[in-house]
């Protein structure tokens, strides 16, 4: 960590959403390193506390639980009044609490596509917001928007999570938009990543026979949740995050109909182990799953400890 890093973020006040597991939570623990004043917000109340903890650990000037669900605008309006009551502010805003569903189109329901819809992109719309209504009195701010390669390239059995980054990406360009019209100080930026190793994989829920993973190349959040940092520090328009995700956009922009061919031959073996689905294993979508997931998932031997430039 360079002097500079750390001088530049301490004292700080950041939000993270889904800072209870996985991306989020190691996000939180890579501001917590350089000194800044954290909040964080996500559901499940036992990992929250445990991310707390963690956070006061890892250096925190300041660390704050905040339990709200993202899909809920008004109780992520008041963990913001409550931040800025408690922070003395919001410098920057990390949205990344997501839900997704393991399935073909036509065997979700249309009630789980709401819900995947309202946590995984209206959960990033009512965290802009809240964001915007405390930076716009003051001008300045930065807002990072937790994105994936899927919000360009779409692939089978994730309709649900790929067509909410999709929707991120594009209200994300509405409004950077607006804020240039504006002459706004306020920066915002969408970080687009490769397969995590997170919990997410574990309690997300599916409707297939076989356990789900990330596809590979899969990476450790730590090295991603440095990039992240880096996208709140620097503010790109956008932060492409390792080789397979530059790949996959590009791909797609170049030769969609290929890479549709490619994903259909093999789309589903690389999104499934050869492991049995348990029968009845408890999922997140509608509430969180009962303890402390941490931050990594299931596959630390297959996981890289860097991310290519």
């Amino acid at each position: 960590m360079s002097h500079a890093v750390r001088k530049g973020l301490a004292g700080k006040a950041v939000v993270v959403t889904g800072a209870s597991a996985g991306v989020g939570r190691a996000t939180a623990r890579a501001f917590a390193r350089r000194g800044a004043r954290i909040a964080l917000i996500a559901r499940g109340t036992e990992g929250l506390d445990a991310a707390r903890r963690e956070a006061e650990a890892a250096g925190a000037a300041q660390a704050i639980a905040l339990p709200a669900d993202t899909a809920d605008a008004a109780a992520i309006f008041a963990a913001a009044d409550r931040a800025v009551a408690e922070l003395g502010g919001i410098d920057i805003w990390v949205n990344c609490a997501m839900a997704t569903v393991f399935s073909p189109v036509t065997e979700i329901s249309p009630e789980e596509y709401r819900r995947v819809t309202e946590v995984t992109y209206l959960g990033y719309v009512h965290g802009t917001l809240a964001a915007l209504r405390h930076m716009r009195p003051r001008g300045a701010g930065t807002i990072v928007q937790v994105g994936s390669a899927l919000a360009y390239r779409a692939i089978p059995l994730q309709s649900a999570y790929c067509a909410a980054k999709f929707a991120i990406r594009g209200f994300t360009d509405s409004l950077r938009c607006e804020l240039k019209h504006e002459g706004s100080r306020i920066r915002l930026t969408m970080v687009q990543l490769p397969a995590v190793n997170t919990p997410q994989f574990g309690w997300a829920r599916s409707h297939m026979d076989r356990r789900a993973q990330p596809v590979p190349p899969i990476h450790q959040p730590e090295p991603v949740a440095e990039r992240i940092l880096q996208a709140a520090l620097q503010a790109p328009r956008e932060l492409w995050v390792g080789g397979p995700s530059v790949q996959a956009i590009l791909g797609t922009m170049v030769a969609p109909g290929l890479l549709d061919r490619l994903l259909a031959r093999k789309g589903y073996t690389g999104q499934l182990t050869r492991e049995a689905e348990p029968p009845g294993r408890p999922d997140n979508l509608m509430t969180p799953v009962p303890g402390d997931h941490g931050t990594h998932g299931r596959f630390d031997a297959r996981a890289r400890d860097q991310v290519e430039a």
